[in-house]
């Protein structure tokens, strides 16, 4: 199975939707005429793109139709697919790990699939020839050191932990040493979800930065921000969030199988202008998967 196919057949839900929805108005076009556009911009609000993205996307379709007085309905659905497209193209998708070692800090709030995509990224670098080295810095979830070294061993790769409670920095500090000495090319780092208080889990993920510029300063840093794609537009408010204060360079969508509104990776890329780098669309290791505007919205309409 081709990587698009594995993508169209992960966000088969999503699909089924939108075919139910932008499909049906496409399928019944007239003419894009008020009707037509409002139509289209409540279907894309529904497939969880967000008012704003929607009423962005909408009004762009409508000026180029205008401007390149666009007739036939495959003019104007292809139209639209390329604004999309466009939508999600606001950086860098490829991981910036070109340093030895590099840094990829995994942050996101509890229950998103943290551990489980650092596992699955782990085995994507590992194919792609990289040493890839596990830290366990979320000390303060119980078992999630252990669930981390179940996906270090199903991926080949290291893990460096320690024990409940330790100083999530320390556990940085010391796969960094260990990086150093054995030659890794990337360090992948799990984090917290949740802490005390929002304050708390900021001051941790700056006090963790801190340890890396300090002993990597010429280093390669990925921060990924891990979203649940079921959680919708919540999930929207959480990218805000950690974007104030993490440095976020890159997000990853999850579970977009589960879900029918897998617009929300158009929403997120858009409103907030930080690149999706991957997507997680099934359980197995596989299943995360590079991230292509192209691919996606193609897999979608």
């Amino acid at each position: 199975m081709s990587l698009f196919e594995r993508i169209k057949a992960g966000l088969s839900k999503t699909r089924k939707a939108m075919a139910n929805t932008i499909g049906n108005i496409f399928s019944a076009f007239r003419g894009a005429d008020d009707d037509f556009y409002d139509e289209l911009e409540e279907s894309m609000i529904l497939a969880d793109m967000g008012v704003e993205t929607a009423t962005k996307a909408v009004e762009t379709l409508r000026t180029r139709v205008k401007q390149e007085k666009l007739k036939e309905v495959d003019q104007i659905q292809n139209a639209l697919r390329e604004i999309l497209v466009e939508m999600l193209c606001v950086g860098d998708m490829e991981l910036r790990i070109k340093t030895k070692p590099s840094v990829i800090l995994v942050i996101g709030v509890n229950g998103v699939g943290k551990t489980t995509t650092i596992g699955k990224m782990a085995n994507v670098l590992r194919t792609q020839g990289k040493k890839v080295l596990l830290c366990a810095a979320d000390t303060f979830r119980a078992a999630a050191a252990d669930q981390l070294e179940i996906w270090a061993g199903r991926s080949g790769t290291e893990i460096v932990r320690q024990h409940e409670g330790a100083d999530p920095a320390s556990v940085v500090f010391d796969a960094i040493q260990a990086a150093k000495a054995r030659g890794t090319d990337v360090i992948l780092c799990d984090t917290a979800g949740r802490l005390h208080n929002k304050a708390n889990l900021m001051n941790e993920l700056g006090k963790i930065s801190r340890i890396i510029d300090r002993e990597l300063p010429d280093a390669d840093k990925e921060v990924l921000l891990v979203l649940d794609g079921t959680t919708g537009q919540n999930g929207l408010i959480q990218a805000k969030e950690f974007s104030k204060i993490a440095g976020v360079t890159g997000m990853v969508l999850t579970k977009l199988d589960g879900t029918a509104k897998g617009g929300i990776v158009i929403a997120v890329a858009n409103d907030l202008q930080i690149p999706v780098k991957f997507i997680g669309v099934g359980e197995q290791m596989e299943d995360l998967m590079p991230f292509s505007p192209s691919d996606f919205v193609n897999a979608l309409i």
